[in-house]
């Protein structure tokens, strides 16, 4: 059994997973259906299967936790494929064999990350559901393994099997080459770029608008826009730039003016893929990155689009990092201001021009609440997905920062932007960009949240003891953050585990990761309940 370090890529992911409580890991699951073409069997699309997850090691992959996380590439070989009937036969239906398979958390420990249900009718294959643990894939990743799928389906049903190029790398041999000292020095490097953006952010990017909310309430709407879409491409090709710098810039725009800051940090989404010698490695790659964008001197749209441009091919190529050892940056840097640092919001274009979403005219939407995403704690994201005939702005926000009203003239006042500049005379300020919003002025900033006071000495003991377990240290000063008392971000998981073994919870990943001290933190702390047990707990 082949073992290594976590991918770079996989690291985003695996602190994001358990950030979450087990009733709500499936929302990051990824789950995807393919047709299948006429003459295949239900015995050839299992072949099919396994012999995808044969040739990618990414997909027979477990990630177990103690002693650090890793990654363990089992043997390749058969493994559990569920059939469903669309046929009123007894057995459950399609429907419901799929739920199951994408509600329930996978066990990253002892569970591969891919599950699969071959749909039939009349004992004849018409679909295969495959549904993901996105620790193994990305989006470049899914694109490949549909490819690959279709490739052999195709050559099966038609006898003529195909001939599918050889894997020249696996997971495992990028990890390899991540220990190496020639990565070392990129990685050292983009640390440090990282370092001097941090230095220069705000403490709170929402001081000015945060109120007091329940931590974990939040909201979800969307708009979706056919103009948006040869606007966009329009100023794009006017600007010279990629129509994703269009839509970055008039979300920085809105957030200084929604915020009143002088400069706005958000975190976009990198592929990574460009970085290294193993680009064609099916696994999970992307991380966020950075961007800081200056608007201080309020700046016109024009000017504002430059930068962000600018300011992503700079983030791009410092992107390519262990996003824990980023995290660790920022917990150094709250600590050394004595309050935690937040990067605010996260933003990520999706180009998905060879589908069409259906939008017609502009529409306007209340989801359902975005329960997951509100335990990552994160304070806005907003997702941009170009259709092939709309533009379609997904914006979730917590209560805290953005209220329904703010949502709403957010997501109403990105689209006014972009349509006021498709007039090539127009070239709005930031400061103007809140009448055409809507906004309502910001008030003073709230008070901070009531800090904890520190724990008694079980709950301390409890915590410290854990942190020198994992890490094994032999002693920590509660008064020092978890980070700063030598605590490994990406560790955070097992120091969890471990105090749940000494009977207490309460904390998360991202708790730990802030700069609080650790006897305040244990002041979070209860003993575990009964149930907490149950994955539905």
């Amino acid at each position: 059994m082949k073992s290594a370090n976590l991918c770079w890529g996989h690291r985003y992911m695996w602190l994001r997973i358990h950030q979450l409580p087990p009733r709500h890991q499936h929302e990051s699951h990824i789950l995807m259906r393919f047709p299948m073409p006429a003459g295949l069997t239900v015995a050839g699309c299992r072949a099919i299967l396994i012999s995808l997850t044969r040739r990618h090691e990414a997909l027979r992959t477990t990630f177990p936790a103690d002693g650090g996380p890793r990654q363990r590439v089992h043997a390749p070989g058969p493994w559990p494929i569920a059939q469903a009937s669309v046929e009123r036969d007894g057995t459950p239906s399609p429907a419901e064999v799929v739920e199951e398979l994408s509600a329930r958390p996978f066990d990253l420990a002892a569970e591969w990350p891919i599950r699969a249900c071959v749909i039939t009718s009349g004992g004849v294959p018409k679909q295969v559901v495959l549904v993901f643990n996105h620790l193994a894939v990305d989006m470049w990743t899914l694109e490949r393994i549909e490819q690959e799928l279709w490739t052999q389906a195709e050559g099966v049903a038609s006898r003529r099997p195909a001939s599918l190029g050889p894997v020249r790398h696996q997971p495992a041999d990028l990890a390899r080459w991540e220990a190496t000292a020639e990565a070392a020095g990129l990685a050292a490097d983009a640390l440090a770029y990282w370092e001097k953006q941090i230095a220069l952010l705000p403490a709170d990017p929402f001081a000015a608008r945060r109120r007091a909310a329940p931590p974990e309430e939040a909201r979800h709407a969307t708009l979706t826009s056919p103009s948006l879409l040869d606007a966009g491409r329009r100023i794009a090709a006017r600007l010279k730039v990629w129509p994703s710098a269009v839509h970055l810039a008039a979300h920085t725009a809105l957030l200084a003016a929604y915020t009143g800051q002088g400069a706005v940090g958000q975190l976009a989404f990198a592929g990574n893929r460009g970085s290294h010698p193993f680009q064609d490695v099916l696994t999970c790659m992307f991380s966020p990155m950075l961007m800081r964008v200056g608007c201080s001197d309020d700046p016109p749209f024009s000017e504002l689009v430059r930068r962000v441009a600018d300011e992503n091919e700079q983030a791009a190529r410092h992107a390519y990092v262990p996003y824990d050892e980023v995290v660790e940056l920022v917990a150094r840097e709250g600590s050394r201001r004595g309050e935690p640092v937040r990067l605010g919001s996260e933003v990520n274009f999706l180009n998905q021009r060879t589908l069409a979403c259906g939008g017609r005219r502009t529409t306007f939407a209340w989801n359902r609440a975005p329960e997951a995403w509100a335990h990552y704690g994160a304070d806005t994201y907003l997702r941009i997905d170009e259709w092939r005939d709309a533009v379609v702005l997904g914006l979730q926000a917590a209560s805290s920062v953005m209220d329904a009203a703010a949502m709403e003239a957010f997501l109403r006042g990105h689209e006014a932007l972009l349509l006021a500049h498709d007039d090539p005379a127009a070239d709005l300020r930031v400061s103007q960009v809140a009448e055409l919003a809507g906004f309502d002025p910001a008030g003073t900033p709230a008070a901070g949240p009531a800090v904890p006071a520190a724990a008694a000495g079980p709950a301390v003991q409890a915590l410290t003891g854990a942190v020198c377990q994992v890490h094994g240290l032999a002693g920590v000063d509660p008064s020092d953050g978890y980070v700063l008392a030598g605590g490994r971000v990406l560790r955070a998981p097992e120091v969890l585990a471990r105090l749940r073994e000494r009977g207490w919870e309460g904390l998360t990943p991202r708790a730990l990761a802030e700069p609080t001290p650790l006897a305040v933190l244990a002041g979070l702390l209860a003993p575990v309940r009964p149930s907490a047990a149950d994955p539905e707990s």
